[in-house]
């Protein structure tokens, strides 16, 4: 009975003691890293697109965790914008970096989640012995495919139907139908967002993210007065969202995005941003026995639905859903990476669930780091490994657009 609620990945309680055992079937990180976030159409990556930044970032991700790539039986990368999720050039980019043929690949879109559902497929398939070794991985040029291009298709005969109108609000107004339900003042939204922009201000301007940053190379275009195009190199090691000086006064005169009357705009709100994210699993023993160093052991990620005209609650559903399934406390857990979407629908998860406020995205988040929608899973990973000490257990979360929302627990080793 043991062995198939490990296998199935721990349904029945388990306490904070049992989690903290080292077995040697536990589906363990070997490395966790990103590269830094630039702005979307006007950073230091618009003019790369996806497969290229993937391409960069896994060679330096291979150098810099030392994994034998022959290892890799399997690679999971998530993407949002691109047709198809990335299925064709992604493929393309994890050969180029030179990961080999016999590894598979699997390209996942569950939206703003889709980075950790990459990390939650990986390790599921090492947990029910599929694979021993796998690569999740996210990342998206939203410089290159945000925008009406994007928007979905949908069926002539199911345009009035009501169910699908409420998939496709957009997000912006899914946040102040939050805002609306749960009476949250601007005021609030906007002093988050500026502890937001202070704490990545800091870490950024303190070296905090260092670490967890693998610099790559990245080209600029730049057109002469016939229009011939030649490409700038440059190198791309810091994220470029965080500002100096944001205050929630200076914040305050904004104005409002999506409805006149609203309170959501564009400084509590997450910036529209390129990167990419890794994380290397393996099986304990398959670790060991080749001398990797542990950084930490996956213990679980759960997904759940929610109301899609207010899918931004999606972690204050998913979180309690994860602690339960882990037999968890919200006191059990050391660091919060709860995505911030918008100020406003991270505020109401954090509050439901209590999480402490000092404990909650405590290097900044989303708002001032920016949302490369298919990477942010994996890059809460490569954040929160670093926040949290050995034997400390971790959280990450998300709300995901019609109406969903995912957690994880990791635990630092």
């Amino acid at each position: 009975m043991e062995r198939l609620n490990q296998l199935s990945g721990q349904l029945s309680p388990s306490s904070k003691q049992a989690l903290l055992k080292k077995n040697p079937d536990d589906v363990v990180i070997v490395g966790a890293y990103r590269t830094a976030l630039t702005r979307g159409g006007k950073g230091k990556f618009k003019d790369v697109g996806s497969d290229y930044i993937l391409t960069a970032f896994l060679k330096e991700f291979v150098k810099k965790t030392g994994v034998d790539v022959n290892l890799i039986e399997d690679v999971a990368v998530g993407n949002v914008l691109n047709r198809s999720a990335g299925a064709f050039e992604h493929r393309g980019a994890a050969l180029a970096s030179g990961i080999p043929n016999t590894a598979a690949f699997v390209a996942i879109n569950r939206q703003c989640s889709s980075g950790l559902m990459a990390v939650s497929d990986i390790a599921n398939k090492i947990k029910t012995g599929e694979i021993d070794c796998g690569l999740a991985a996210g990342v998206e040029s939203m410089s290159s495919n945000y925008g009406p291009q994007s928007l979905p298709k949908v069926s002539e005969q199911l345009q009035n139907d009501p169910e699908m109108q409420k998939c496709l609000i957009p997000m912006g107004i899914t946040n102040e139908n939050v805002v609306k339900k749960h009476n949250i003042p601007r005021s609030k939204q906007d002093a988050f967002a500026a502890a937001s922009y202070q704490k990545a201000e800091k870490a950024v301007s303190s070296g905090a993210f260092k670490d967890e940053i693998l610099p790559i190379e990245s080209f600029l275009a730049e057109e002469d007065d016939d229009e011939n195009v030649t490409w700038k190199s440059i190198v791309v090691d810091t994220d470029e969202g965080p500002r100096p000086g944001v205050t929630a006064e200076s914040l305050g005169k904004l104005k409002p995005a999506f409805a006149k009357d609203g309170t959501t705009h564009a400084g509590n709100a997450s910036q529209v941003s390129d990167g990419a994210a890794a994380v290397l699993l393996m099986r304990r023993s398959l670790a060991e026995q080749k001398g990797y160093k542990i950084e930490g052991k996956f213990v679980l990620c759960t997904s759940a639905g929610v109301p899609p005209e207010i899918m931004g609650i999606g972690p204050a559903v998913a979180i309690p859903r994860v602690l339960q399934k882990t037999g968890l406390k919200v006191s059990d857990v050391d660091v919060f990476e709860v995505n911030e979407a918008f100020a406003a629908q991270c505020l109401y998860s954090a509050e439901s669930v209590n999480i402490p406020s000092e404990k909650l995205n405590i290097r900044g988040g989303a708002i001032a780091l920016g949302h490369p929608l298919g990477a942010t899973g994996a890059r809460q990973y490569a954040t929160i490994l670093r926040l949290l000490k050995p034997g400390q257990i971790g959280l990450t979360s998300m709300c995901i657009g019609t109406g969903m929302g995912a957690a994880s627990v990791l635990i630092k080793e």
